[in-house]
Formats: C-alpha cells, sequence, structure tokens
C-alpha cells in the first residue's frame, strides 16, 4: 500500500507541475474574469457532473462564505446543488438541459459561467456555456487534457494536461482555491 500511496501522490504532484508549466497564464486569466463579475456587482454560475458538480458546490461555497479571510459574501451559485431543480428538469425535458434552462432562469447579461467537465465534452455543460454565450454571460471551462467542444466555444479554457479524472480533478481544485485567494487578496 505505502509503495501505491507514493505513485499516486507523485503523479497528482506530477499533474500540477504540468498545470504549473502551462496553465498560469490561462489561471490568472480566469481570476480576473471572476474579480471583473464580481467588482460589477454580477454573480458567477457553476456547473459539472458528478465530481465536477461538487467542485462546482465547493468553488460557489469558498466566494460566499470565506477562503481564508473574513470579507463580504461574494455572488457565485453551484447550479448543481438543488436536487428538485435538477431532478425536475431532467425528467420534464432533458438530462442535457439541466443547466441551459438554470443559466437562462438566473443568468444576465454581465455575469459569468463556468463549466466544469474532465472529459471537455458533457452535452449538458456545454449546452449551459453556449446558453451563456447567448445571453451575454462571459465564459470560462475547466477540463482535462482533451480538446473538447467546451474548449472551442468558452471565452477562457483551462485544459489540465492530463487524461486520468481523479488527478484532473485534483487540479480542478486547485484552480478554483487559487482563484478564490486571488479574488479575496484583490478586496
Amino acid at each position: 500500500m505505502k509503495k501505491k500511496i507514493a505513485e499516486l501522490l507523485k503523479e497528482s504532484i506530477d499533474v500540477k507541475n504540468k498545470v504549473l508549466e502551462n496553465n498560469v497564464k490561462e489561471i490568472e486569466k480566469l481570476a480576473s474574469a471572476m474579480l471583473k463579475t464580481i467588482k460589477s456587482g454580477h454573480k458567477i454560475l457553476l456547473f459539472g457532473n458528478g465530481g465536477s458538480a461538487t467542485d462546482s458546490m465547493h468553488i460557489a461555497t469558498e466566494l460566499v462564505g470565506r477562503f481564508k479571510k473574513e470579507r463580504k459574501a461574494f455572488p457565485a451559485i453551484a447550479l448543481t446543488a438543488n436536487i428538485s431543480t435538477l431532478t425536475a428538469l431532467g425528467n420534464d425535458y432533458n438530462f442535457e438541459y439541466i443547466f441551459e434552462r438554470q443559466v437562462e432562469a438566473f443568468g444576465n447579461k454581465g455575469d459569468m459561467a463556468i463549466g466544469i467537465s474532465t472529459s471537455g465534452s458533457s452535452k449538458n455543460v456545454v449546452a449551459g456555456i453556449l446558453k451563456a454565450s447567448q445571453i451575454g454571460l462571459k465564459t470560462a471551462a475547466l477540463t482535462g487534457n482533451k480538446i473538447g467542444e467546451l474548449c472551442k466555444i468558452a471565452d477562457i479554457c483551462i485544459r489540465v494536461p492530463s487524461s486520468n479524472t481523479p488527478r484532473i480533478q485534483e487540479a480542478h481544485i486547485a484552480i478554483g482555491h487559487i482563484v478564490c485567494e486571488l479574488i479575496e487578496d484583490a478586496f
């Protein structure tokens, strides 16, 4: 077990080193766009499936609550948190539209939408980002190494240089923590 633990930790470190080598500029763009959104009085909508759904909730919580400092609450909503809405939309429309409908309901021009998908191709996340673009939201995507549809349509795309889902998710939450800290520092 010790050998496996060491291998997994090294693999996680290696992916984060690749993020450091390849993604600092994009992370800065994301933090700047989020900061601009908040400072202009608008909100951030976050969404994804599975582990990316919980990453959406985690990042929204850090913004609404606090990350490291006492400060005012920042407006962020995880579109993955309302199980009643998710199941109603999935049942009444189709699972593909669960984020698109919520972006339409809660998104306003000047807001920002962040879609998280390790594959970069989750149809419902793509649909949510497309709807966000149509109604004038700034868009961003956190994905894995594959050039999926999300990177083609989002204003900002951070592709974690890995195809291993757990390592991608670990990098996504590290990126989320980084942008939360940068936003807090700016206030």
